[in-house]
């Protein structure tokens, strides 16, 4: 682009000095009778380039014209300001999340596939969610214990890659549902962030995803909320699953093989209910996929991430600036101009000096 293109009115000028320039018939010359003989000698190569002097000047003029249109190339920059949203993702892996009432793509799965599958997509973006991208995520599962499995971070593909990475627990010792531990544990993580960049962190939020009752661990649920109500933590539970009955893969002990039997599954909903509550939180109860992907898009609406972009243009002044043609660096259009005056004047004073 030009900053001031009204420059190449100049350019009008061009064929006036070219005329000017090279006009024979300004030169004086003496008559002879004949001029057959000195038509029949060669000219020499220094003969054949006496116009090489105009043409640089002429060169030089129309470089001289395009730097005063001041051709410039521009880059654009983003600079994002951003009071993002720590959010920890706790997720269930008890045994009872193998609970096959839930289906992704129209095939039975299991209830943590199908809960990798909308929280990997309400952070990274997808179908009708839009991702994350300014805020810190974090992930704790839990079954008998809780595990921090990665911090608050903005390295969103490290933490869906850990949640795709998730597995339902597979031994007994390890087996059971410790809802307090694991909000007392996301607290901790969440408050943690205090001490790296409290500025940027306009509120903290956990969603706590489980299937079952508060069955292991050290605390109660509702005093690990309290703690969190205390540290402004607002805590988003959800009910995993259907109620009742459901059909659960197990292993027949005569044949070995797995089957398919429906068995008994309970959802503590007065206490996941309880928790939301305390902590100015909502409780959601998911069914099936669809459910389950709606009630991220209400928390994505309901938590929404304060983004400002400053955009700006760093230009390039390429009348006085060097600039880029593919791997070779060009000279500043003025400087192009001097160099071709130069040569002019040096040419036109030694090899291709004319005598009157």
């Amino acid at each position: 682009m030009f900053y001031s293109p009204w420059f190449f009115g100049l350019l009008l000028l061009l064929p006036a000095v070219a005329w000017w320039l090279f006009d024979r018939r300004r030169k004086s010359a003496i008559r002879f009778s004949s001029v057959s003989v000195a038509r029949s000698i060669a000219p020499t190569f220094r003969q054949r380039v006496l116009w090489l002097p105009k043409a640089l000047t002429i060169a030089a003029i129309l470089f001289l014209i395009v730097g005063l249109a001041r051709p410039r190339e521009g880059r654009e920059q983003t600079v994002v300001d951003s009071e993002g949203i720590a959010i920890e993702m706790v997720v269930d892996r008890s045994g009872s999340m193998r609970a096959m009432d839930f289906k992704v793509d129209g095939e039975h799965v299991d209830r943590l596939t199908a809960i990798k599958n909308v929280a990997g997509k309400f952070v990274a973006g997808g179908d009708q969610l839009d991702g994350r991208f300014a805020d810190l995520i974090g992930l704790i599962t839990f079954a008998g214990y809780a595990d921090g499995i990665t911090p608050p971070t903005l390295d969103h593909a490290f933490v869906v890659a850990n949640l795709n990475d998730t597995q339902i627990v597979t031994q007994r010792d390890e087996d059971g549902t410790a809802i307090g531990d694991a909000i007392a544990l996301a607290v901790e993580k969440l408050n943690a962030l205090d001490d790296r960049q409290p500025e940027k962190i306009k509120s903290k939020v956990m969603i706590l995803l489980t299937d079952g009752e508060n069955t292991a661990g050290d605390f109660d649920p509702i005093a690990a909320a309290e703690v969190a109500q205390t540290m402004g933590i607002k805590v988003y539970t959800i009910g995993v699953g259907t109620k009742g009955k459901a059909p659960i893969p197990v292993q027949d002990p005569f044949s070995g093989r797995q089957v398919v039997r429906w068995m008994s599954v309970n959802i503590d909903e007065e206490t996941l209910k309880g928790v939301a509550k305390t902590t100015g939180g909502k409780y959601f109860r998911a069914t099936d996929t669809d459910s389950l992907a709606k009630i991220y898009q209400e928390i994505d609406r309901l938590e929404k991430t304060k983004v400002q972009a400053t955009h700006f243009v760093d230009y390039r002044e390429l009348a006085i600036q060097s600039f880029h043609i593919g791997s070779f660096t060009a000279p500043p259009l003025l400087l192009i101009a001097f160099m071709l005056l130069a040569a002019r004047v040096v040419l036109q004073h030694t090899w291709l000096r004319e005598f009157a």
